[in-house]
């Protein structure tokens, strides 16, 4: 993965007066895509944060995208607690593709990894004093007083003496012609001095979504807009040979029937119109390699791989050998976790109007680097004659990273001739994602006279996500996304193996998915150390708690999840409580599950979850995440997952890839740790405790181990 090592402190620029108003722009490395240079201009441009105008109202350009986890409130707060005004007064829209918008965490524009508050943490406030203090200058220069004796105050610019006041519309104009103050001149606000950030504040973007004005990408409409579905060849690396298109194009409303690299369009006035035009096509598929592929072929290939003394190693400390030589007891296990598909509720759509001079995009997605680079390839324009609109999402979960669904609508608008919004159908959502990708792992663990663990191995066997999305990031043989939440785990065991094998039979497509690997590593290196807990005749709290004792945070976040949920309390015959931990994208989640099984079904009743995010920005939206984590990470703990056969996938809607039910949903309790550190990351951490606090729940109350997922009646009885 590509870095752009920029110091945060050398990023702030202000421009002159945009028609009476104050631009502030960030100056960043151009991408590999633009060779645009930041400058400073009489007019507005891609590359500007903040706009104020003489009517008061500010407008900020948020470079992230909006998918339900409330970052454009989460940003508008940064600016607005330093800029020294109502939240509901800052007025946002999306960025376009731009140098200025790079997410410098991650090196492109793409929203991801939980790091949109953390890149933008000082970024943003700097931002907001910046603008500040120019306003203060222009009051006080204005009424010819020094600028200590002035202020900002809801909007306003206070002197103190004479007791003026203006408000910050009155002031854009001689603001703008002031010079460029550097960031390094401003201050920031003391933590103590906050009034917005770490408060339980209204999201920005409710009204709209609720009042209907909200666009999503399915929202998007433009003039002679035809509609597009596409079919794909139903076996994994299978290819187009022959097609008949004569009743397609027999179907009242369709268009035209088209060949693109997915394979084919049938291109129409109405989405079912489309529809039943794919539905009518005979077509001849070449199955390729994979026509017998199977979810117990490739589970067969990974569990001989992990045998084979080839892995690559992730993590290696202390001296394995005598851990071996010195135990009393040694443990083995082998875990599974399966396939998922994401599941967004906006299927994949995207619409575009491609020309010979320029191509639009209007597009719900998570990365508009890679958005507009594929319009590049597909049309052979040039950078700046390709402008990305980006919408509302409708759920991302690192799905939306991908261009594959930006890619069928450009191709075919190019051919077309039209502007086309290409729309997948839900069975095209589920048998064509790329998916988390399968994971079996080997553990062995020795154990002293104590019980306690002197020596971990743990063998990670799966395809690799980075070999697809960033090649030159596996090095040595080693994707850290597979190995992350294990090659650096937090317990302190002093003799550790974390190694790792490459492999991806029938390379099914698999991508990111939300916690990426910690969703699985989370389950195994849980479920794993409860497992040693009770071979040990340890309580598992109190084992987590001293593999712990040197990390006062993660102490702090365990015991305060333990607490509020009553651990070691009596529960009743056939119920149990199971606790996990885990720390990822610089956040520590702590989760207690309470569950219920009977009659080989598990009901879970409660989970309580603490969380130590650093400094919080917005309290709804910390607790709003972890309530959405925990949903997701249950549908993948006890409901469903992806399964092959005959190089297909299995399931296709709702009734055979299922989603956790408002029914089956427990009684969720969210507590968050005050500190105040440096934010990290809130929207993907939830997850990863979940399955295995249900998992050690399970068997604290019948006894059984869980060690494949989802669960399943026949694991229960």
């Amino acid at each position: 993965m590509n870095q752009v090592n920029q110091s945060r402190r050398q990023f702030l620029k202000v421009s002159a007066a945009v028609g009476g108003g104050l631009l502030l722009s960030v100056h960043l490395p151009a991408s590999e895509n633009s060779k645009q240079v930041i400058e400073i201009k009489n007019t507005f441009n891609p590359n500007a944060w903040i706009l104020l105008r003489p009517d008061n109202s500010i407008q900020l350009t948020i470079d992230r995208s909006e998918m339900g986890q409330g970052i454009s409130t989460a940003l508008a707060t940064l600016i607005a607690e330093e800029l020294e005004v109502d939240l509901a007064q800052i007025k946002t829209v999306f960025a376009p593709v731009g140098a200025a918008y790079v997410n410098r965490m991650i090196g492109s524009q793409v929203t991801g990894g939980s790091t949109s508050i953390r890149e933008a943490w000082e970024k943003l406030r700097k931002a907001g004093a910046v603008a500040r203090h120019l306003l203060i200058e222009a009051a006080a220069q204005q009424w010819q007083v020094p600028a200590e004796q002035c202020r900002a105050q809801q909007g306003k610019v206070l002197h103190t003496g004479s007791r003026r006041s203006a408000y910050y519309g009155a002031l854009v104009e001689k603001a703008a012609s002031l010079p460029p103050l550097d960031a390094e001149m401003v201050e920031l606000k003391a933590v103590d001095q906050f009034s917005l950030i770490g408060r339980p504040l209204a999201r920005l973007d409710l009204a709209e979504k609720v009042n209907g004005k909200a666009v999503f990408g399915l929202d998007v409409q433009l003039p002679n807009m035809l509609i597009a579905s596409v079919k794909r060849c139903p076996i994994i690396g299978g290819t187009l040979k022959s097609f008949d298109d004569s009743a397609a194009k027999a179907i009242k409303g369709v268009q035209q029937v088209v060949k693109i690299s997915a394979g084919l369009a049938v291109v129409a006035d109405t989405f079912w119109a489309a529809e039943r035009g794919v539905q009518a096509l005979k077509i001849e598929w070449d199955a390729g390699k994979n026509a017998e592929l199977s979810t117990a072929s490739i589970l067969h290939d990974l569990q001989a791989e992990i045998q084979k003394d080839t892995a690559a190693v992730a993590h290696e400390s202390g001296d394995l050998v005598a851990a071996r030589n010195q135990a009393a007891q040694v443990l083995q296990a082998l875990y599974i976790a399966p396939f998922q598909a994401h599941a967004c509720m906006e299927p994949m759509n995207c619409t575009a109007q491609v020309t010979a001079e320029a191509c639009e995009i209007w597009v719900s997605t998570q990365n508009q680097s890679a958005t507009h680079k594929v319009a590049m390839q597909v049309t052979g324009l040039p950078a700046e004659k390709i402008q990305v609109h980006t919408t509302y999402l409708g759920g991302g979960f690192g799905r939306r990273t991908h261009p594959d669904y930006v890619q069928d609508a450009v191709e075919i608008a190019k051919i077309v001739g039209q502007p086309v919004k290409a729309v997948w159908s839900r069975e095209e959502d589920i048998r064509h994602d790329r998916y988390r990708p399968i994971s079996v792992q080997a553990l062995q663990a020795d154990l002293d006279k104590n019980g306690k663990p002197i020596g971990w191995r743990q063998r990670i066997a799966s395809p690799s996500v980075m070999s697809l999305a960033f090649p030159g990031a596996v090095k040595n043989g080693i994707d850290q996304t597979s190995v992350e939440g294990a090659a650096d785990m937090s317990y302190a065991i002093p003799n550790r193996r974390v190694d790792y094998v490459l492999s991806n039979p029938g390379n099914v497509p698999v991508w990111f998915w939300r916690a990426a690997g910690h969703s699985q590593n989370a389950f195994v290196v849980e479920s794993f150390l409860d497992e040693i807990a009770h071979a040990g005749k340890q309580d598992p709290y109190e084992l987590r708690l001293e593999l712990l004792k040197d990390d006062e945070r993660k102490t702090r976040v365990l015991k305060l999840a333990a607490k509020v949920a009553g651990w070691g309390q009596e529960l009743p015959k056939g119920q149990g409580r199971g606790i996990a931990i885990h720390h990822s994208f610089g956040s520590t989640v702590a989760q207690v599950a309470e569950v219920e099984v009977t009659n080989g079904t598990v009901k879970v009743k409660r989970i309580v979850c603490a969380i130590d995010c650093g400094i919080a920005i917005n309290l709804n939206t910390i607790e709003a995440q972890m309530h959405s984590a925990i949903v997701y990470g249950l549908t993948a703990t006890l409901k469903s997952h992806i399964t092959l056969h005959k190089g297909q996938v299995e399931q296709s809607n709702f009734h055979d890839f299922p989603l956790l039910d408002i029914s089956e949903m427990p009684k969720i309790e969210v507590h968050i740790l005050k500190n105040t550190k440096a934010p990290g990351g809130v929207g993907e951490p939830g997850l990863p405790p979940t399955a295995p606090a249900v998992t050690n729940a399970i068997f604290a109350a019948i006894g059984k181990r869980i060690r494949s997922l989802p669960i399943q009646s026949k694991d229960l009885s």
